[in-house]
């Protein structure tokens, strides 16, 4: 009998939402889709104009990126992330095959991930046959292990880390010399708080850390994919040679509408009034449906309870047609929680919250 390669990956956990996707369809104003974190609003038309002027692209791309999406990236690193001393950077096909391939990568032998986080933190250990372990964010608590992600802006609660926390987390990496992944990919989307990069507590010493960074919300750009990493030179030499072996290069009219969207911040400051706006709208509705938000304070998400199992809340919601993530996607402790995402348009945004009055009888 062959032995299995892998551990047994989880279950997609969009599967099991799909019978309440139904219910929601069978409203009779249609569904409201909440449910995923995919941007709705148009690509900036600057961005378009960028990749189809670059469309004649009949040579490989380089792995490492031009030159130019290469300073760009670290002018953004630096304007942005407060980022001093020595680093690199590196372009990736989205920032989801990264999380998922990069403890195979780094060949890891204990992951530590948050204990309510984006499940493919989760999958990536299981790929790469790690022992992984869910922590909370006090980083004076951790095991030793040698890698631990670390995710703020967090999805899907929201939650911003605070100076000290990354601080301690820093130390941590440094105590254990251990490799510490910040995903910042909504770094830039702050509600009332700008959030902070690990980088601005590095003091200058960036070994053993890494950011990755994605444009998919801040410029929607998620068809694109089109992300990159921040950090380590040694780590990024390491991990820009796996993936020159491996054929994983960003596509070259990607690399060029990425160059284009790191220079320009009007649009993304435009991307988060509009998703601010729609939090300022479906907030108040809920809580009057007896939800408590808690975190939510950057992001593209609202997380909240009524102190019930999610996916009754989840049930509650699809009955007037709207479909949100019950938080058990998110790892046991999101079991009374749900994720209701805003990347809808602002007219369904409203109507939403108009169901959510109606149904309460507001």
């Amino acid at each position: 009998m062959c032995s299995p390669l892998r551990k047994k990956l989880p279950d997609f956990p969009w599967d099991a939402l799909a019978p309440y996707g139904v219910k929601a369809r069978n409203h009779p104003g249609g569904i409201i889709d909440l449910s995923q974190g995919t941007p709705v609003d148009p690509t900036p038309e600057f961005i378009q104009k960028v990749l189809a002027e670059n469309a004649n692209s009949p040579s490989y791309p380089t792995t490492a990126g031009t030159p130019e999406l290469q300073q760009a990236i670290r002018r953004w690193a630096t304007s942005h992330l407060g980022i001093t001393g020595d680093f690199d950077v590196l372009p990736v096909i989205g920032s989801k095959e990264l999380v998922a391939w990069l403890p195979t990568f780094l060949q890891s032998q204990t992951v530590l991930y948050p204990k309510i986080a984006y499940p493919t933190y989760l999958v990536g250990a299981m790929l790469a046959q790690s022992n992984e372990i869910a922590v909370d964010i006090d980083a004076a608590q951790w095991p030793q292990a040698d890698l631990a992600w670390v995710n703020s802006p967090a999805n899907p609660t929201g939650r911003v880390h605070s100076e000290a926390e990354l601080r301690a987390i820093i130390q941590w990496s440094r105590t254990n010399k251990a490799v510490v992944i910040s995903d910042e990919c909504y770094l830039e989307f702050g509600d009332g708080i700008t959030p902070t990069s690990i980088f601005a507590f590095s003091d200058g010493d960036n070994s053993n850390l890494l950011a990755v960074h994605s444009l998919s919300k801040r410029s929607s750009l998620a068809g694109y994919r089109a992300a990159f990493m921040v950090g380590d030179p040694a780590l990024i030499a390491t991990i820009r040679e796996i993936r020159k072996h491996a054929g994983m290069m960003v596509a070259l009219p990607v690399q060029k509408a990425m160059t284009a969207a790191l220079g320009d911040d009007e649009h993304v400051a435009v991307a988060r009034a509009r998703y601010n706006s729609r939090r300022a709208i479906l907030k108040p509705a809920l809580e009057a449906a007896g939800f408590r938000i808690d975190e939510s304070l950057a992001g593209l998400y609202i997380w909240c309870t009524r102190n019930e199992d999610a996916w009754k809340s989840v049930d509650w919601l699809a009955e007037i047609g709207i479909l949100a993530t019950p938080g058990t996607f998110y790892g046991p402790d999101g079991s009374h929680h749900i994720r209701v995402a805003m990347t809808a348009t602002d007219i369904a945004i409203k109507d939403a919250a108009a169901r959510i009055m109606a149904a309460i009888g507001a």
